[in-house]
Order: structure tokens, then sequence, then C-alpha cells
């Protein structure tokens, strides 16, 4: 935020603050990654967070976005926080799909805190079968 502090031109300023809280809500978001011989399966801890706070996403057609928003939870009267540790804010992960993976075969579903989004594999190309030439009597 230092040089963010010293742009004179505040849509720069902007512009890398923006940059800050990106990189900020991508390294705050751990995820696990599996390979089954059928799927890529991207596993995200998600606690307290409805379906509607989610969203799974593809982008320029092999980039899988995952992001969403956890909110503070409305302060009841009398009541007042002596400690905040949970994190708060949006949160965003991107992941760059293989070339065999089939984004219209993708699903998401989270359960228990835990977002499991499945993308299933393309089945692989069949090997090209050699071209006969028939050969003709001159």
């Amino acid at each position: 935020m230092i040089f963010c502090n010293k742009l004179e031109h505040s849509t720069n300023k902007i512009n890398c603050i923006l940059f800050v809280l990106y990189a900020k809500a991508m390294a705050a978001t751990p995820a696990d990654v599996n390979e089954y011989p059928n799927s890529y399966v991207f596993v995200v801890d998600m606690p307290g967070l409805k379906s509607g706070d989610i969203k799974v996403q593809v982008e320029d057609d092999n980039v899988l976005l995952i992001s969403g928003e956890r909110k503070r939870e409305e302060e009841k009267e009398g009541a007042k926080y002596i400690r905040m540790e949970r994190r708060i804010g949006k949160f965003m992960r991107k992941f760059s799909l293989p070339e065999n993976a089939n984004i219209d075969a993708i699903s998401a579903v989270c359960q228990d805190g835990v977002l499991k989004v499945t993308v299933e594999k393309l089945p692989p190309p069949e090997p090209k079968k050699p071209k006969t030439i028939e050969v003709k009597i001159a």
C-alpha cells in the first residue's frame, strides 16, 4: 500500500488498491484440486456461506472462477464484539482448466461448508484411421 500512496493520479491509485484487494482475496482462499480418470474436482472450504453467496463461472473458455462474499452478521441489540477472527469480505480463486476439460459438464455442490466443483473430462480423441487410396488401373 505504500506504493499506492505515492501515486499521484487518483485512477492509478484506485487500480492499485483494487489489485492489492484482488491479490488478498486470491491468497486467502485455499483450495484442493484432484484429478480422477474422468474428471477434475476442485474443493474449497466455505464455512457459513449460503449457495447464493457463492459464484462458479467459466471465463475465456478455460478459466474456472470461484468467488463470493462472506458478510458480517448483524449485531444484536446490547451485544458487542470482543474479538473478531473469522474472515469476512470477498474471496476469489481462478484456475486454468486443461484442454481436456468439458466446460459444458461442470457441477457444483456445497455441503457442510465444503464446495466441490466437478469438471468432467472430454473423451480422448479417437486415433486417426489410415486412409486407403484406391489404385486405378491405367
